[in-house]
């Protein structure tokens, strides 16, 4: 969240032009005093370390109220452990630099001050020994956190802990002016120079059209490209610079009177759907009872023992023996 320093520096302008002369005291105060350093994870893992290493556990303890305050009360609940376990995590680290920094009375005083709050905690039982440890950094229940793995994990865990959050968490309305006046600029730009482009590229075009009319041809191209009042044809030119012709007149040659009604006859009966799917089942109807008539004609022949097919196939026997016949004789005759 870098551009929240450039939105208080909106913020203190506005104050001065208004001549709010308390209200800017007031605000260069409290930035003075900003805990969360304007929601910069770097700024507020240098102050933790600071307050460790100056070993001010009262300004550690407020820091950590206000971050749980502000941030860490408003996540969902299966983030409580992860919470407090960075907690815990935290003020162990207090207790490691306040011992190789020798440091003893903090330490003293970190427990007189968190015992009651720490005694219930199962985690915490064996760190009750650590004032009167000697060598705590070789005891195993305290060795793990004297080392530099620890301690870096520790950092890296909490700064990506905080970095997640600070992304997540809703940003009023002024946050977002910003970001929206540099997609817009951003958008513009894009949109002027497309523009360039097609313009470019119709002037172009166009000059190509020109050279291919050519001498004698660029008058009549040119009426072309005007349009005779005779025929009311509308020529324009489309964005990839060619030339579309409609034969249909402009609108600013039309007028109201102009228009003309279609000449549709008027229907001679209403026919709705019920209308023609009454027709259609009278025709199939029709086909039907023909197709029924004609197989008990078949089933007639059959049953009386004649065969229409037989007997059209008899009759053209008959027929050429006839004709056979009659040829015979008159070769005969002609043989006579």
């Amino acid at each position: 969240m870098a551009h929240i320093q450039y939105i208080d520096g909106l913020i203190r302008e506005y104050i001065l032009f208004r001549g709010f002369s308390n209200t800017l005291k007031a605000f260069d105060n409290e930035l003075k005093s900003d805990k969360d350093k304007s929601f910069r994870v770097d700024k507020v893992i240098e102050q933790i370390q600071l307050l460790i290493h100056n070993h001010d556990l009262g300004g550690l303890r407020e820091l950590w109220a206000h971050l749980n305050n502000h941030l860490f009360r408003n996540l969902e609940h299966h983030f409580a452990t992860a919470v407090n376990k960075l907690e815990q995590s935290v003020l162990k680290f207090y207790l490691i630099v306040a011992y190789t920094s020798n440091k003893m009375d903090k330490i003293t005083e970190f427990f007189t001050k968190l015992s009651p709050e720490l005694v219930s905690q199962s985690e915490w039982k064996e760190w009750f020994f650590f004032p009167f440890c000697k060598n705590p950094e070789e005891h195993a229940a305290f060795a793990v956190c004297f080392t530099k793995q620890w301690q870096d994990t520790l950092l890296i865990s909490l700064h990506n802990f905080l970095s997640t959050i600070y992304q997540c968490m809703p940003q009023p309305i002024i946050a977002k002016a910003e970001s929206e006046g540099c997609l817009i600029k951003k958008l513009q730009e894009e949109n002027g120079l497309l523009r360039s482009k097609l313009t470019t590229i119709q002037q172009q075009q166009y000059q190509q059209l020109q050279s291919a009319g050519g001498g004698g041809g660029s008058g009549g191209h040119h009426s072309r490209l005007s349009g005779g009042s005779g025929s009311g044809a509308d020529q324009r030119l489309t964005a990839d610079g060619r030339i579309r012709y409609s034969t249909r007149p402009s609108s600013s040659m039309l007028s109201l009177n102009d228009l003309q009604p279609f000449g549709i006859p008027p229907p001679t009966h209403i026919v709705d759907d019920f209308y023609i799917i009454a027709q259609e089942s009278n025709s199939i109807g029709g086909a039907a009872e023909s197709q029924a008539r004609g197989l008990k004609s078949l089933i007639r022949n059959i049953g009386s023992g004649g065969s229409p097919v037989l007997g059209r196939r008899e009759a053209a026997l008959e027929r050429n023996k006839k004709r056979s016949g009659s040829v015979g004789s008159r070769g005969n005759w002609i043989h006579s």
